[in-house]
C-alpha cells in the first residue's frame, strides 16, 4: 500500500534563430524589463520548465503597458515571434499549452494585432507541400481550435485557405499511401496522418459552425460549398476503403454523417435519409444532385458490413437524440439502427469488427435511454422489456457474454445494464421489484449453471434493480453456492464481484429497514458465517481465491465484522489447528488477520497486547503443515498498510523463527511468496529507517526523551542492523555443502533482495550494508553455487555477485581467480551438457574484473598493446572481446579436428560448450555504446563463419532420417553395426572420413589423435582423456547425437543473438551496424535451410528460437529489402509445399518436422494490430490445400497443410486473429478424417485435437462431463455459423448409412469426431425463440447414431445426446426412447439399436437425477412414469434376451434407478413394485442358478458385474429404515432379498467377488459414522456373520485385487469381533494370525498387499500388547525389522505411507510411553524410521511422518496441562521436535548411558568414505546425464546440526560423562580413522574440485562435518566437561 512517486515531467525548451534574437536584442532595454527583454531572457534559458515560468510572466507585463502600445513596433515584433514559436513547438510539448493559455488573456487592443501575426504564421504553415510535414500543420490546426481564442480567430479569418489545405491534404495523403503499398512502417505513419486530417476537418465544421451556417455558402458555386463537397466525397471514399485501418474508417463514418448534417436541407428529413442509407433503400430521384454526386457509392447497391457499421456509429454519435428534436423520423431511425446492428452481428466475426460492433451497440443503448426521456408512447412500447427488439438484444448478450475478447465481454455487460435502464424508463411509475420482466430475468439467470461467467455480471446488474433481499427469497443458499464456485480461479473474480454487489446492497437494505445494530447478526449469518466454514475446511484453491478476492471486499464493506470473525475463530483455533490439506480455524484466523492488517483495518501490536492473538499462536502458524497457513502467518508479519510502520522486536524474532524452518519448501509458488513477503518487510525496514534518521536529525535527544514513550530511534536502528545481520548469517549458513535446491533458491533470492533494497546511494545514511557482511569464505560459497545443476541457482548467485562485485574481487587473490578461469575453460569443453552453463556463468563473472587481462588471460593470449593504450575502453568490453576471441580460436581448432573425426570430437571436446559461452558473453554486453567497433565487426564476421562451419560438420547427423535411432548406450558389436548403418545412410551428404568406419574409441585413440596433429591446443583438448589411464573412453552413439544437436542449438542461439546487433535504421547507414545486411540475409537462408531439413526435434525447435529473433528484427527494419524478406520466404515455401515436387527435401513425416515452425516464425513477425495480410494469405492457401476438394493436389501437400494448420491454431501469439479460420479448420479435419490415406487421417486427428482446445479452452480437470470446457450451442454456432449446416449435413450423411436394412455393417469414420464436438455443446435456459440456430434438428440424428455398429460410437452418442435435451424435456425423451424398444415377441431384433438406445436412456436419466435434487410432485410423477415404462420392458434384463451386452446395459439403468430411488425413499416416496421386480430379475439371473462353464461368451463379465451391482444396490436400498420398518405386506416381501452377500463372496468369478468386497468395505467404513445417524442398524444387518467368511477368504483367495480388499476390510474391522472367529473358521490363534500376516509381507510381490498386511499386523500387535496378551520376541523383532525395511529411501511411496501410518498408530503406546515396551534398541530403530521418513523426498510421505510428531506433541500437551505445544508442523520443524522429544525420552526412561552412543552412531552416519569414493568415481563418468545419487530435498547436514544441538543440550542438562565406555571408544576410533581418510582424499582433489569433481567434493565436505561434530561430542563425554557453556557453543 505504497503511494507511487510522481514522474518528473520532461519539457523540451524552444530555441529562436539568429534573426529573431537580433530583432529582440534591438528592442530590449537593459535598464527596465519590457516584453522584448523578457522574451530574450526566456529564449536564452535551456530548461523547458524555467521557460514555462518565464512565459507565465508575459501577461502581467502586457497588462501594465499603456493603451497606445498597439502601435509600438516592439509589440508587433514580439507578437510575430510568439506566433512563430507557437507554430514551431511540438503538439505534446507543455510549453504550447502554457503559451496558448497566456495569450488567451491578451487585452482587447492587442487582439487584432496578435490575430494578424498568427494569421501570417498560419498562412505560411498552410503553404507546406511535403506530405510528411502535413502532420505538423494538422497538429497546429487542431491546437488552434482547442480552447485557444487567438488560434480560432486566425482560422476564422483564413477559413477558405484552411479548407483548401484540408481538401488537398486528404487527397495527397491518400495518393502517397497508394504509392507506398507494402511498406508497412510508412503506411502506418500515413494512416495516422490521415486520421488526424479527418479529425481536424470535423473539428473545423463543428467548432466553426457559424462560418458555414447561413444561406450564403449553400449556393452551388461558392468555394466553401465545393470544399465541403470534396471533404464529403473523400470521407465517403475512406469509409468504403477496406484497406485502411479500422480507426480511419470509423472516423470517416462520423465525418460523413457530420458533413451531411451540415449540408442537408430540410433538416427534418435528415433522419429519413440516414435510415434509407442504412437500409439500402435510397432512391436517386429522391436525393439532391450534390448528394448523389459525392455519396453515390453509399446509394449504389448493398454496402459492405464495415461501412454500414461505421455509418451507424456516425448516426449515433453525430445526431441529437436527447431533446426529441428529430421527432418520429428520429425514433424510426433509432429502431432501424438497432436492427441493422443486430443483423451485422451474425456477419462480422473478425475480432476488431466484433469489438467495434459491441461498442456501438452499447452506444445505441445509451442513445435509446436519452431518446426515451422525451420519446413518444409508441417508442416506449417498442422498447419495453417484452418487445421484440429487447428480446433480440438479450439474445446478443447471452451469445457474447462469454466471448474470448475482454472488450466484447465488458461491452456486453454495459449493454445489459443499459437494457435494464431502458425497461425502467418504459415502465416508470410501476414497482420495479415486482416487475414481471425483472422477475423472469432473475429466474432464468438463477437457473443457469454457475460456470457461466456472464451470469455473474448480469445478476449484479439485476441486484441493483430488484435488491438482494428479493433474490435471496427465491433461494437462500445463493451466497454459499457462489462461494463454492470460488475454487476455480477463472470464476473467482466474477464471483467475488457479484458477492460484493449483493452484500453491499443487502447491508444498505438492512440499514434502511431496521433499527441500529439489530440486523448485523442476520447479515453475518448470511455473508460471514459460510465464509468462515469454508476458510476452515475448504480445499487449498478455494480458500486462497476467497482470501484474495472476497475477504478484502467484505472487510472494506464492514470493517466491524473483523471482531466477529476473530471471536468465532479464536474460540475454535486451539481445537481445530488444521492439517496438511485444510487450514483449520488457526489458518483461517491467520488469513483474516493478514488481510485486515494489509488493508489497514488493524494494528498487529494492538491485537498482540490485547491478548486476542498470542505469539505462540503465530509461531504455530509460521511452521504449520499447510503451506498457505505459513505464508499467511508470515504475511501478517510483513504486510502493512503503511510502508513506514516501524518493525517491532516481536516481528523480527518471529521472522527469524520462520526462516529457520521454511527455506526448503519444495513448492516454487511458496518460495516465490516467501521471497516477496520478506522483500516487503525489508522495504519497510528501509523506509522506516529513513524516517528514523530524519527524526534523529530533527530532534535533540532531550526532546526525544520528553516526548517519546516509545523506543529510541538509534536503539531501533541498531535492532534493525542486528536483525538483518542475523538474517544474512542464517542465509549464508543455508548454502552449506549438500543443501537442497529449494533452500539455495530461497536463500539466494532473499540475499538478492537485501542487496538491492539496502543499496547505498551517495550521501544517504543506510541502516545496513550487505557488503560489510561479506568475507572471502562467503564469496567462495557464492561462487560454488555456480556448480549447482539448477540454472536458476546459478542465475541468482551470479546476480548477487554482480551486486557485490567490488567486494568479491577484492577478497579473491589473483591465484584463486586464475584457477577459476582455468576451471571455466576446462568446463567449456566438458562432455556433460550442464558443465558448459557453469563455464558461461564463471566467465561472465570474471570479465568484470579490471585486471583479468593481467591475471588470467596473459598465459592464454598474446599481449595486445594497442588495446591497453585506449584507456577509455570499458574493461568489461575489453575482457569480453578477449575471452570471446580465445573461445573462438579454440572452437575453430576443434572444428578442424571434428571434420577429421566427429566421434573423437563427441567423446573428447564437444564444441557446443564453447559456443554457449560465446553467446552468454555476448548477451551481457551493452551493444549501444561499444568503443572497439572495428574489432567487434571483425569478430562478428568470424563468429558467423564459425557457426556455418560447425553446422556443416554436425548437420548430417541431425538431418538423418532417424537421428533418435542413435541411442545404443553400450559398446557391443550389434549397436556398432547399427551406428555404422546410420552413418552409412548419411554419408552422401558429407565426405568426412569418420563415415568410413564406426570407431569405438578405446584408450589407444589418444595415440591416433597425436598422429593427426601436433598443434599445441590439442594438449589441452586431450588432457581429460589421458587422465583416465585405468579406464576406456568409449564413445556411445548417444554422445554423438547429443554433441550434434546441442551444437546446432547453440549455433542457432548465437546467430539469433547476432541478428539483434543490426541497427533498426539499416537503410540509412548500413556501415554503422556490427553486422551487415548481407550477413543478415545469409543467416536467414541458413535458418531456412535447417528448419526445412532438420529431422531432430531439439534441433529445429531451437533453430526456431533463433529464427524468431531474426524475423522480429526484420519486421522492425526500415530497409525495404529486409522488410519484405519474411513475405518472400513465406510465398516461396508455400509454393514449394503446393508444387509437390518429387525432388523436394521437405520432411513429410514427423508432423512435417521444422516446416510448421518456419511458417510460425514468419507469421510471428507480422504486427498483430494491423491488417495481418500475411496471415490471411497463408491461412487461405493452407485451408484450400487441407480441404480435399479434388485429388489432383496430392497427399503430401495436404499432410503438410494439416500439420502447419495444427501448429498455427496452437500458437498463442496469433491470438484472436486466427479465430475466423477455425470453422474452416474443423471442416478440413473432419473431411480429412475420411481420407483413405493413413497420413492424412493422422494429421487430421492432430489438427482436430488442437482446434477443440482452441475453441473450448485447455482442459484442466479430469471430469469428462464437466461443463467447464463447453459452450452453449447458440454461442458455438453464432461464433462459427458455417459449422451449423456443415455438421448437420455430415450427421445426416452418417445416419443415412447406419439404418439401412442391409446385413453388411457400414462404419462412417467421421461419426466419432462429430459426436466429440456435439458432446461439448449444451443447451442454455436462455435459448429464446429468436435463434435461427436451434439445437433441435440435431436430436433425431444423434438418436439414430445410437444404432452404430461401433461400440464406442454408441457410447459417444449416449453422452452427446445429454446436452441437446433440456432438463425438463428428459422424462418425455426417455419415455419415447423406451417405447421404441422391442417387445420379446418382436420378429427381427437388432441388438446394436437396443444397446444404443439403452446407453442414451442411461446417460439422460443420470444427468436428470443428478441435476434435479428437488423433491417435488412433478419429479415424483415423472419418475413413476419412467419406472412404469421400464417395468414393461423388463424382459430385456432376463434370460429371454440372449445378448448379455444389452442385458448388462439394461441392468445398469436399473442399478442407477435403484440407487436414486433408495435416496428418494428417505424422503417418503415408495416404489415397492419396483423392488419386487428387481428381486425377480435377481432370482432369474445366472448368479442364482450358477453359470455354465463355457464362460467365453461375449459380454459375460460385463453382465456379471452389472447384476452384482444390482444385488448390492437392492441390498442397500431395501436395508434402509423406510422399508425395514414398514408394516405393509409388500414392504415385508421386498425386505427379503433374494441373494445374500455371502453368496456373492463365494462366487467363482473374481469380478463378482471384487464388487461384493468393495460394497462390504464401504459398509464397514460407514458403520461407525452411521451409528450416530440412526442407520447403523441397516448397515450392521448386512455385515452379520461376515468375519468368518472373510478370514477363510484371506487364506484361500488367489486373485490379487480381491485379496487386497479382504485385507483392507479386516484392517478396518473391529479386532474384538474378528479375533474370536479365528479359531473356528481358520484354526489359528491370534499369535499365529500375526505370524501369518507378517509372512504375507515377506513373500508378497505386490506393494499394496505388503502395505495392507503390515498395517493389519501392526494393528494386531498393538491390540495384543494393550490387552496384555503374549507375543513371542522373535515375532516382535520381525515386525520391527519389517517396519524398518519399509522406511528405506528406495521403497515405493505406497509402502512409505503405510510405514508412516503404522508409526503414527504405535506412537502413543510404543514410542512415547512412560516405560519402554519394546526395549531400547527396537524403540530407537522405530524412531530412526520416523527421522528417515521426515527427510524423504516426497512431500506426502513427510507430511504423513509429521503426524507422528503431532501425536507425540498432543500427548505431551495433555499430560503437561496448559503449556503451548507446536502440533501441526512441517517436516523441518517436526525433525527438530523429533530429536528434542527423543532426548527427553532417554532421560525419562533412564537410558542415557545406552542411548547417547546410539545417537552418536546416527550422527556419524553409516557410510564408509572409502567405499563411497570408489562408487563415486565410477558414477562420475558412467552416464552422460547422470549427476550421481541425489535426494533433491534431504539435507544431511541439517539433520546432523539439529541432532548435535539436542545431544549437547541433553548433556548440558544432565552432566552425563562416560569416561571408559567401550562403545564410545569404538566410535572414537572409527571417527578418527574416517577423519584421516577424508583429509587425505580432500588433499588429493584437483585445484577447483567444486567444479571438476562436484559430487565427490560435496560428499567429502558433508562427511567431514559429520565426523568433526561427532569427535567434539565424544571428547566432551570423555573429559566430563559437558556442563561448560563454551563447549556447548561449539
Amino acid at each position: 500500500m505504497v503511494l507511487k512517486k510522481k514522474k518528473e515531467i520532461q519539457v523540451d525548451a524552444f530555441l529562436l534563430d539568429h534573426q529573431q534574437l537580433e530583432k529582440l536584442k534591438r528592442f530590449s532595454k537593459a535598464e527596465e524589463q519590457n516584453l522584448a527583454s523578457l522574451l530574450l531572457h526566456c529564449a536564452q534559458l535551456s530548461n523547458g520548465i524555467q521557460q514555462i515560468q518565464c512565459i507565465k510572466q508575459i501577461m502581467p507585463l502586457v497588462k501594465k503597458m499603456d493603451q497606445n502600445s498597439a502601435c509600438d513596433p516592439m509589440v508587433k515584433a514580439c507578437l510575430d515571434i510568439l506566433g512563430e514559436t507557437y507554430f514551431a513547438l511540438g503538439v505534446k510539448n507543455p510549453l504550447k499549452k502554457v503559451l496558448a493559455s497566456s495569450l488567451n488573456a491578451l487585452p482587447e487592443q492587442l487582439m487584432v494585432l496578435a490575430i494578424e501575426s498568427f494569421a501570417c504564421c498560419l498562412r505560411e504553415e498552410l503553404q507546406t507541400t511535403d506530405v510528411y510535414v502535413y502532420r505538423k500543420v494538422l497538429d497546429n490546426l487542431a491546437s488552434c481550435m482547442e480552447d485557444f481564442t487567438l488560434g480560432r480567430a486566425s482560422i476564422k479569418n483564413m477559413f477558405e485557405e484552411v479548407l483548401r489545405f484540408l481538401q488537398k491534404s486528404l487527397l495527397d495523403i491518400q495518393e502517397e499511401n497508394r504509392q507506398n503499398h507494402g511498406n508497412r512502417i510508412v503506411q502506418t505513419q500515413l494512416m495516422h496522418d490521415l486520421l488526424i486530417a479527418i479529425k481536424v476537418s470535423m473539428m473545423l465544421v463543428q467548432k466553426l459552425q457559424e462560418n458555414i451556417q447561413g444561406s450564403l455558402w449553400k449556393c452551388q458555386e461558392s468555394f466553401v460549398w465545393q470544399s465541403m463537397c470534396s471533404l464529403l466525397k473523400s470521407s465517403t471514399n475512406f469509409l468504403m476503403d477496406e484497406t485502411l485501418l479500422p480507426t480511419v474508417q470509423t472516423t470517416s463514418g462520423l465525418a460523413v454523417i457530420l458533413f451531411i448534417k451540415a449540408m442537408y436541407e430540410p433538416v427534418e428529413e435528415l433522419p429519413s435519409l440516414v435510415s434509407d442509407l442504412l437500409l439500402g433503400s435510397v432512391e436517386h430521384a429522391g436525393v439532391p444532385a450534390w448528394f448523389a454526386r459525392n455519396c453515390g457509392t453509399l446509394c449504389a447497391g448493398e454496402l459492405p458490413g464495415s461501412a454500414l457499421l461505421f455509418l451507424c456509429h456516425g448516426a449515433l454519435a453525430m445526431l441529437e437524440w436527447k431533446s426529441g428534436s428529430m421527432g418520429e423520423n428520429g425514433e424510426k431511425l433509432l429502431l432501424d439502427i438497432v436492427s441493422v446492428l443486430l443483423s451485422l452481428s451474425s456477419e462480422l466475426k473478425e475480432s476488431s469488427m466484433a469489438t467495434s460492433l459491441s461498442r456501438i451497440l452499447a452506444i445505441w443503448t445509451s442513445s435509446a435511454i436519452a431518446a426515451l426521456a422525451s420519446g413518444s408512447p409508441d417508442l416506449k412500447i417498442k422498447l419495453n422489456g417484452n418487445s421484440d427488439i429487447i428480446g433480440k438484444l438479450l439474445e446478443y448478450i447471452y451469445t457474447h457474454w462469454e466471448h474470448p475478447l475482454d472488450a466484447v465481454r465488458h461491452q456486453t455487460k454495459l449493454i445489459f445494464k443499459n437494457l435494464l435502464q431502458i425497461h425502467r424508463a418504459t415502465v416508470a411509475g410501476s414497482s420495479e421489484k415486482s416487475d414481471p420482466f425483472f422477475a423472469r430475468l432473475v429466474k432464468r439467470l438463477l437457473s443457469l449453471e454457475w460456470h457461466v461467467k456472464g451470469k455473474y455480471a448480469s445478476l449484479g446488474c439485476l441486484v441493483e434493480c430488484v435488491g438482494t433481499e428479493n433474490i435471496l427469497q427465491l433461494d437462500r443458499t445463493i451466497p454459499v453456492q457462489i462461494l463454492d464456485v470460488m475454487n476455480d480461479q477463472s470464476l473467482a473474480p466474477y464471483a467475488s464481484d457479484l458477492l460484493e454487489t449483493m452484500f453491499t446492497n443487502h447491508k444498505a437494505y438492512f440499514t434502511l429497514s431496521f433499527q441500529e445494530s439489530t440486523w448485523i447478526d442476520k447479515w453475518h449469518d448470511i455473508w460471514v458465517s459460510p465464509l468462515l466454514v469454508i476458510l476452515c475446511e475448504g480445499n487449498h484453491d478455494q480458500t486462497t481465491y476467497i482470501i484474495d478476492y472476497y475477504l478484502p471486499k467484505l472487510l472494506k464493506c464492514s470493517p466491524d465484522s473483523l471482531t466477529y470473525m476473530i471471536r468465532i475463530l479464536q474460540a475454535s483455533a486451539d481445537a481445530n489447528l488444521g492439517s496438511h490439506s485444510t487450514r483449520g480455524a488457526l489458518g483461517a484466523l491467520m488469513a483474516c488477520l493478514r488481510t485486515a492488517r494489509a488493508h489497514g483495518h488493524l494494528e498487529l501490536s494492538n491485537i498482540m497486547s490485547s491478548g486476542l492473538v498470542s505469539t505462540e499462536c503465530i509461531k504455530q502458524g509460521l511452521v504449520h503443515q499447510h503451506n498457505q497457513v505459513c505464508i499467511d502467518a508470515l504475511g501478517l508479519l510483513c504486510e502493512t498498510h503503511r510502508s513506514t510502520e516501524i518493525v517491532s522486536m516481536e516481528e523480527m524474532q518471529l521472522t527469524h523463527f520462520f526462516m529457520m524452518y521454511n527455506l526448503s519448501s519444495q513448492s516454487p509458488s511458496v518460495r516465490q511468496q516467501i521471497c516477496s513477503l520478506l522483500r516487503k518487510l525489508f522495504c519497510r525496514i528501509q523506509e522506516s529507517s529513513q524516517v528514523l534518521y530524519k527524526l534523529e536529525q530533527n530532534k535533540t535527544k532531550q526532546d526525544l526523551l520528553k516526548s517519546s514513550t516509545e523506543r529510541h530511534p538509534s536503539g531501533i536502528l541498531q535492532q534493525y542492523k542486528d536483525f538483518l545481520s542475523s538474517v544474512c548469517d542464517r542465509l549464508f549458513e543455508a548454502l552449506f555443502p549438500g543443501s537442497s535446491h529449494p533452500t539455495r533458491f530461497s536463500a539466494l533470492s532473499i540475499l538478492g533482495s537485501i542487496a538491492e533494497i539496502f543499496y547505498v546511494p551517495k550521501g544517504q545514511a543506510q541502516v545496513f550494508q550487505l557488503d560489510q557482511e561479506i568475507d572471502s569464505a562467503r564469496v567462495q560459497t557464492l561462487i560454488q553455487c555456480f556448480a549447482s545443476t539448477f540454472e536458476e541457482v546459478k542465475v541468482l548467485a551470479f546476480g548477487l555477485l554482480m551486486k557485490l562485485r567490488e567486494v568479491a574481487f577484492n577478497l579473491q587473490d589473483s591465484k584463486a581467480l586464475a584457477l577459476l578461469f582455468q576451471a571455466a575453460m576446462d568446463l567449456s569443453t566438458s562432455t556433460k551438457p550442464y558443465d558448459c552453463v557453469t563455464a558461461s556463468y564463471l566467465l561472465n563473472f570474471l570479465v568484470h574484473h579490471k585486471e583479468l587481462q593481467r591475471i588470467c588471460l596473459g598465459k592464454w593470449v598474446e599481449h595486445r598493446p594497442q588495446m591497453e593504450e585506449s584507456t577509455s575502453v570499458c574493461p568489461v568490453e575489453k575482457n569480453t572481446l578477449t575471452v570471446i576471441k580465445l573461445l573462438l580460436v579454440r572452437v575453430e581448432e576443434e572444428i578442424l579436428q571434428a571434420e577429421k573425426s566427429l566421434l573423437q570430437a563427441a567423446a573428447s571436446f564437444p564444441m557446443y560448450g564453447r559456443v554457449h559461452c560465446i553467446t552468454g558473453a555476448l548477451q551481457q554486453l551493452p551493444f549501444n555504446n561499444l568503443t572497439l567497433v572495428a574489432e567487434w565487426k571483425e569478430m562478428v564476421a568470424r563468429l558467423v563463419l564459425m557457426s556455418y562451419k560447425l553446422s556443416a560438420v554436425v548437420s548430417p547427423v541431425v538431418q538423418s532420417s532417424s537421428p533418435e535411432g542413435l541411442i545404443p548406450m553400450d559398446s557391443d558389436s550389434e549397436s556398432t553395426s547399427r551406428l555404422q548403418m546410420i552413418l552409412h545412410e548419411i554419408q552422401p551428404q558429407d565426405t568426412n572420413d569418420y563415415f568410413i568406419q564406426a570407431k569405438i574409441l578405446k584408450e589407444h585413440c589418444k595415440v591416433e589423435t597425436e598422429k593427426l596433429t601436433d598443434h599445441r591446443p590439442m594438449e589441452s583438448i586431450c588432457r581429460e582423456m589421458r587422465g583416465k589411464e585405468r579406464q576406456t573412453c568409449d564413445v556411445t552413439a548417444q554422445m554423438v547425437l547429443v554433441c550434434c544437436w546441442r551444437s546446432m542449438k547453440e549455433v542457432s542461439l548465437l546467430l539469433g543473438t547476432l541478428c539483434k546487433l543490426l541497427p533498426s535504421q539499416a537503410a540509412c547507414e548500413p556501415s554503422e551496424g556490427l553486422i551487415s545486411v548481407q550477413q543478415v540475409k545469409n543467416i536467414g537462408d541458413y535458418f531456412k535451410h535447417h528448419l526445412l531439413q532438420s529431422r531432430h526435434r531439439g534441433a529445429f525447435e531451437l533453430a526456431y528460437a533463433g529464427f524468431v529473433q531474426l524475423t522480429g528484427m526484420l519486421s522492425r527494419c526500415n530497409s525495404e529489402s529486409l522488410h519484405k524478406m519474411p513475405e518472400r520466404w513465406l510465398r516461396s515455401v508455400l509454393e514449394e509445399i503446393k508444387s509437390c515436387d518429387p525432388s523436394s527435401t521437405l520432411c513429410a513425416t514427423r508432423r512435417s518436422a521444422g516446416i510448421p515452425f518456419y511458417i510460425q516464425a514468419l507469421l510471428a513477425s507480422e504486427p498483430k494490430k494491423g491488417k495481418t495480410d500475411l496471415l490471411k494469405m497463408t491461412m487461405e492457401e493452407l485451408i484450400s490445400l487441407a480441404t480435399p476438394s479434388n485429388e489432383s493436389s496430392g497427399v503430401i501437400p495436404q499432410v503438410h497443410a494439416l500439420n502447419i494448420l495444427r501448429a498455427l491454431f496452437r500458437d498463442t501469439h496469433l491470438g484472436e486473429n486466427i479465430m475466423p479460420y477455425v470453422a474452416d479448420g474443423i471442416q478440413a479435419a473432419i473431411l480429412g478424417f475420411m481420407s483413405p490415406v493413413w497420413a492424412v487421417r493422422n494429421s487430421s486427428t492432430l489438427l482436430f485435437s488442437a482446434l477443440i482446445t482452441r475453441i473450448f479452452g485447455v482442459k484442466r480437470g479430469k471430469d469428462e462431463n464437466s461443463k467447464k470446457n463447453r459452450m452453449t450451442g447458440r454461442e458455438f454456432f453464432s461464433r462459427f455459423p458455417s459449422l451449423y449446416p456443415f455438421l448437420l449435413k455430415q450427421l445426416e450423411v452418417v445416419t443415412s448409412t447406419l439404418n439401412s436394412e442391409a446385413e453388411e455393417l457400414k462404419t462412417h469414420p467421421s461419426l466419432f469426431l462429430l459426436l466429440l464436438i456435439l458432446g461439448r455443446l449444451y443447451p442454455s435456459p436462455m435459448d429464446g425463440t429468436y435463434s435461427a440456430l436451434s439445437m433441435a434438428p440435431f436430436v433425431p440424428f444423434i438418436i439414430k447414431c445410437g444404432g452404430s455398429p461401433v461400440y464406442r460410437s454408441r457410447e459417444m452418442s449416449g453422452q452427446a445426446l445429454v446436452p441437446f435435451v433440456v432438463v425438463n424435456e428428459v422424462p418425455h425423451t426417455v419415455l419415447s426412447l423406451l417405447e421404441g424398444l422391442p417387445d420379446s415377441n418382436t420378429p427381427c431384433i437388432r441388438q446394436n439399436n437396443i444397446h444404443g438406445t439403452l446407453l442414451q436412456v442411461f446417460h439422460l436419466l443420470k444427468s436428470y437425477l443428478e441435476s434435479k435434487q428437488l423433491v417435488n410432485l412433478d419429479v415424483q410423477q415423472e419418475l413413476s412414469d419412467v419406472v412404469a415404462c421400464i417395468r414393461t420392458k423388463l424382459w430385456l434384463a432376463k434370460r429371454p434376451n440372449p445378448c448379455l451386452v444389452t442385458r448388462a446395459a439394461y441392468l445398469d439403468v436399473l442399478v442407477m434407478l435403484s440407487t436414486h430411488l433408495g435416496n428418494f425413499q428417505k424422503q417418503g416416496m415408495q416404489f415397492f413394485g419396483f423392488w419386487e421386480d428387481m428381486n425377480e430379475v435377481i432370482s432369474d439371473s445366472e448368479l442364482m442358478s450358477g453359470i455354465p462353464c463355457s464362460s467365453a461368451v461375449p459380454g459375460l463379465t460385463q453382465y456379471l458385474q452389472s447384476i452384482t451391482k444390482l444385488v448390492v444396490s437392492v441390498l442397500s436400498g431395501t436395508a434402509g429404515p423406510g422399508i425395514q420398518s414398514s408394516s405393509s405386506p409388500a414392504a415385508k416381501q421386498t425386505a427379503k432379498p433374494s441373494l445374500s452377500v455371502v453368496h456373492l463372496l463365494h462366487c467363482e468369478f473374481h469380478e463378482v467377488r471384487l464388487l461384493a468386497l468393495e460394497a462390504v468395505l464401504l459398509w464397514v467404513k460407514q458403520r461407525p459414522s452411521k451409528q450416530t445417524a440412526g442407520e447403523g442398524g441397516a448397515v450392521s444387518c448386512l455385515l452379520i456373520e461376515l468375519e468368518g467368511t472373510l478370514l477363510t477368504m484371506a487364506l484361500k483367495e488367489k486373485n490379487l485385487q480381491c485379496f487386497c480388499k479382504v485385507l483392507e476390510i479386516l484392517y478396518n474391522m473391529d479386532l474384538r469381533n474378528v479375533l474370536p472367529k479365528t479359531e473356528c473358521s481358520i484354526k489359528m490363534n491370534s499369535d499365529e494370525l500375526l505370524t501369518w500376516s507378517l509372512n504375507i509381507v515377506d513373500i508378497s510381490n505386490s506393494t499394496e498387499v505388503q502395505s495392507l498386511a503390515l498395517k493389519f499386523a501392526s494393528k494386531l500387535v498393538i491390540h495384543l500388547l494393550q490387552n496384555h496378551q503374549q507375543i513371542s520376541e522373535v515375532v516382535l523383532k520381525k515386525w520391527v525389522q519389517l517396519v524398518v525395511c519399509f522406511c528405506g529411501d528406495e521403497q515405493e511411496t505406497k509402502m512409505l505411507l503405510a510405514a508412516a501410518e503404522v508409526l503414527k498408530s504405535v506412537t502413543a503406546f510404543l514410542l512415547i510411553s512412560e516405560k519402554l515396551v519394546l526395549g531400547l534398541s527396537d524403540t530407537l530403530a522405530l524412531w530412526k524410521c520416523v527421522v528417515l521418513l521426515l527427510q524423504n523426498e516426497d512431500l506426502v510421505v513427510r507430511d504423513a511422518a509429521a503426524e507422528v510428531i503431532q501425536v507425540a506433541q498432543s500427548e505431551r500437551k495433555s499430560s503437561k496441562g496448559t503449556e503451548f505445544a507446536l502440533r501441526i508442523v512441517n517436516a523441518p520443524m517436526a525433525l527438530d521436535l523429533a530429536f528434542g522429544t527423543l532426548c527427553e525420552l532417554l532421560q525419562r526412561w533412564g537410558e542415557m548411558r545406552a542411548g547417547v552412543p546410539i545417537l552418536l552412531e546416527w550422527l556419524l552416519g553409516d557410510s564408509d568414505p572409502k567405499r563411497d569414493l570408489e562408487t563415486s568415481d565410477v558414477e562420475e563418468d558412467d552416464y552422460l546425464f547422470d549427476k550421481g545419487e541425489i535426494n533433491f530435498w534431504a539435507e544431511k547436514l541439517t539433520h546432523v546440526r539439529q541432532l548435535s544441538k539436542h545431544i549437547l543440550q541433553l548433556l548440558s542438562v544432565t552432566h552425563l560423562t562416560l569416561p571408559d565406555h567401550g562403545e564410545l571408544n569404538r566410535l572414537s576410533r572409527i571417527a578418527q580413522d574416517q577423519a584421516q581418510l577424508i583429509g587425505h582424499h580432500l588433499r588429493a582433489l584437483p585445484p577447483t574440485p567444486e567444479f571438476s569433481k562436484t559430487t565427490e567434493f560435496t560428499r567429502l565436505a558433508i562427511q567431514n562435518e559429520r565426523v568433526s561434530v561427532c569427535l567434539n561430542i565424544l571428547n566432551l563425554l570423555k573429559s566430563g566437561d559437558t556442563c561448560k557453556n563454551d563447549n556447548l557453543e561449539k
